[in-house]
């Protein structure tokens, strides 16, 4: 990739520049709290992927957010990196000082432009609003070369006010004009149009790139955001897996994938590496606990999977029957089961970056040793298991509580007790409860072990594949003083995955507990 900005190199009319915010605006989701080391490591993909510019958090809402920009800025090989920034000069400049180390730094700044939200949110007239645009962006720009301005809650903003606050933005240095859709709400053909109108209004438009940014609370993120392209915007905003606030964003790899497939109705370029896109959605689900429905597209467990006989008799005779992409192309492997309990390290480790999993010296001899337990406990271990398998040993590295040992006695005549020992900070410590059934039980011993207020909002389980001997996927949402986690479980033994999903849960909520965000935070799209 050249050292030049995205805007510099978008020499192409065609070129799109594919703008990432799953550590900003995706971690914003409700429960979805990634660790320091978990943010390093999606940053790390993301510009492996090719992604053009990293939105890698929001630097004013807490030290961690800051100090997590400022490591990536300075990681970052290809990627520009960018921090957002709310319409206030102590944003700006902390915004400033967390991605001045990066290649290419970035400052993206944004203000409401909607009636209801200068009337309700802001409390200012259009006018003052209009002055906090020259000034935001002028701000920013004496920072740094590269300022995104965003119109918050664009396609609900009356298209005059608009033009107005994008020719001042413009005129005051900003390079990228994103007009989002924040609440979800704008259908395609009038998502195009409103980028026709206002780049066609706009005398100064060709001195800026365009940028479209939408959520999914009717569904329609990536549809809009397709749109948008054809309606002249040249830069997209998407996360990994679609996550983000309330129903999500556009989801990166549905736009990469249609722009591929269909480059015919499509004629756009971008840098992405699909081959990726599995491994990312893996990783970014991993570290977030946010499962993959079954049926999402591209990453979904079902994408390339064939029940209905007439699929299946195509699917032999010609895969293009049935499927428009090949799973090779999104990182998809067409094996299903080869470890067992023979597999050395060598294979285990082939397979693993195979499936897209590269880990440290540390993590792969831990996933090895609970592969090989696995393997003495199952017949046969498919794809799915060392992903559950995996991706639970990622998402519980380093964690200051982990579960030790469990011994549960359960059955008709209750009282139904469970003996838990934790290692909190290096320290074992038991406790034995008696509860409702055997998954109280276990919770009111970690109570005991761990007292806290949280709430417990969701418990979930699943068999991660068929058959009895399938391995239990347990997901627990905690909640506490307004703040939502979710966590993830894997083990052979349903009890042990209940209280590693829940153990997991309140390691997320010590993270949380060390964030303090400012009020009255606003989003960006």
């Amino acid at each position: 990739m050249s050292s030049q900005s995205p805007a510099e190199s978008a020499t192409n009319k065609n070129r799109v520049i594919i703008f990432d915010t799953t550590l900003r605006d995706g971690e914003q989701s409700p429960g979805a709290t990634m660790t320091f080391e978990e943010k390093l490591e999606v940053a790390d993909l993301l510009d492996a992927l090719g992604v053009d510019v990293i939105e890698a958090g929001f630097p004013i809402a807490s030290d961690g957010d800051f100090e997590a920009v400022s490591a990536i800025a300075k990681r970052v090989k290809r990627a520009s990196v960018a921090g957002l920034a709310r319409a206030a000069f102590k944003d700006i400049d902390r915004c400033a000082e967390a991605v001045r180390h990066a290649l290419r730094p970035r400052i993206h700044t944004f203000v409401s432009t909607s009636p209801l939200h200068m009337k309700y949110k802001l409390q200012k007239s259009p006018e003052e609003v209009l002055a906090m645009v020259t000034a935001q962006v002028t701000r920013a720009r004496n920072h740094v070369a590269d300022v995104e301005w965003s119109a918050e809650d664009g396609t609900r903003t009356e298209m005059d006010f608009l033009c107005r606050c994008v020719e001042a933005a413009i005129k005051a240095g900003a390079t990228t004009i994103n007009i989002p859709d924040t609440v979800g709400y704008t259908v395609p053909d009038e998502y195009e149009r409103i980028f026709r109108e206002v780049i066609e209004r706009v005398p100064n438009s060709d001195k800026a790139i365009f940028s479209v940014h939408c959520h999914n609370d009717l569904g329609l993120a990536v549809a809009n955001t397709l749109a948008g392209l054809n309606g002249g915007a040249r830069q997209i905003e998407c996360t990994i897996n679609g996550i983000g606030e309330r129903a999500g964003n556009a989801a990166l790899e549905e736009v990469a994938m249609a722009l591929r497939t269909r480059a015919d109705a499509l004629p756009y370029v971008n840098n992405i590496d699909t081959t990726m896109l599995t491994r990312a959605s893996k990783l970014v689900s991993a570290v977030t606990s946010f499962p993959v429905q079954y049926n999402k597209a591209i990453v979904g467990r079902n994408a390339f999977a064939h029940e209905s006989g007439i699929h299946q008799d195509g699917m032999l005779k010609n895969a293009q029957t049935y499927e428009i992409m090949t799973p090779e192309s999104v990182g998809v492997s067409k094996t299903s089961l080869v470890m067992g309990k023979h597999s050395g390290r060598a294979a285990f480790k082939s397979k693993l970056k195979e499936m897209g999993y590269e880990l440290g010296e540390n993590a792969m001899e831990d996933a090895f040793k609970r592969f090989k337990d696995l393997a003495d406990r199952k017949k046969i271990v498919y794809d799915e298991d060392l992903e559950a398998l995996v991706d639970d040993e990622i998402g519980h590295a380093g964690e200051r509580i982990q579960v030790e040992a469990l011994t549960v006695i359960a059955g008709t005549m209750g009282p139904q007790t469970a003996t838990l020992t934790l290692d909190i900070d290096g320290a074992h410590v038991t406790k034995q409860a008696t509860g409702n059934g055997p998954i109280d039980a276990i919770f009111n011993a970690i109570h005991a072990l761990v007292p806290h207020t949280a709430t417990l909002e969701l418990y979930q389980v699943h068999a991660v594949t068929a058959g009895t001997d399938a391995q239990a996927e347990v997901s627990v949402r905690l909640s506490e003083d307004g703040k939502s986690v979710t966590a993830k479980g894997a083990d052979p033994d349903t009890m042990v995955a209940s209280a590693r999903a829940y153990i997991a849960a309140l390691n997320k909520l010590m993270v949380k507990r060390l964030k303090t965000k400012p009020e009255a935070m606003g989003e960006a799209g």
